[in-house]
C-alpha cells in the first residue's frame, strides 16, 4: 500500500529523494551534458536545486509529498505557486525510485498534488519534464494533462516538454 505524507522540503527524506532524482536526470541526459566540464555540470545541478525553496512548497502556498511503500520512502513531488495572482501552480520534483516504478506511486503522488493544489486555490497547473522522460510524459497525458509551449526559463531548452491541466472549480 502507498502511504503519502507531507514532509519538509529541507528535511532528510527530501534530501535523499532529490539526490536520487538528480542522479536519474544525470544518467538520462548524460549525452546532452557530454562536453561540459565538471564545474559546468555542478553549476547546472546547483541552479536546478536553487529553483525550489523550502518555503515555496509548504502550506499555505504549496506542499511537498513523500510516498512510502512498506514504510520506505520511494517517491516525492511538490506543488508551488507559479503565478498566485492568476491562481496558477506548478508541479515540481516528481520522482519515484527505480525499484518502486510501475506500482502506482507517481500516479498517487500526482493525484495528491492536484487535490492539494485545488485546496490551496489553484485553478491551473503547469509542469516541465523532459524529452528523455517518456514515461513521465505518458503519466501526465494519461491523467488529463496537455502539452503547452515551454514557459519561463524552459523556453530555450531543447530538452523540455511542458504540460498543463485545468483544475475543477
Amino acid at each position: 500500500m502507498i502511504e503519502l505524507t507531507e514532509e519538509p522540503y529541507d528535511g532528510g527524506l527530501a534530501e535523499g529523494l532529490i539526490a536520487g532524482l538528480l542522479a536519474d536526470l544525470d544518467e538520462r541526459y548524460a549525452a546532452d551534458l557530454d562536453g561540459l566540464t565538471s564545474e559546468e555540470v555542478a553549476a547546472d545541478q546547483a541552479a536546478y536545486l536553487a529553483e525550489v525553496r523550502a518555503e515555496e512548497v509548504r502550506r499555505p502556498v504549496g506542499i511537498f509529498v513523500v510516498a512510502h511503500l512498506d514504510g520506505n520512502p520511494v517517491g516525492c513531488g511538490a506543488v508551488r505557486a507559479l503565478d498566485a495572482a492568476r491562481r496558477v501552480g506548478e508541479i515540481k520534483r516528481m520522482y519515484t525510485l527505480p525499484t518502486a516504478r510501475r506500482r502506482g506511486v507517481s500516479r498517487a503522488i500526482l493525484q495528491r498534488l492536484e487535490a492539494v493544489a485545488q485546496e490551496l486555490g489553484y485553478r491551473h497547473l503547469q509542469l516541465e519534464t523532459g524529452v528523455q522522460q517518456p514515461e513521465a510524459v505518458a503519466l501526465y497525458e494519461s491523467a488529463g494533462w496537455y502539452r503547452i509551449e515551454p514557459y519561463g526559463h524552459y523556453r530555450a531548452s531543447p530538452w523540455s516538454v511542458c504540460l498543463a491541466k485545468e483544475l475543477p472549480g
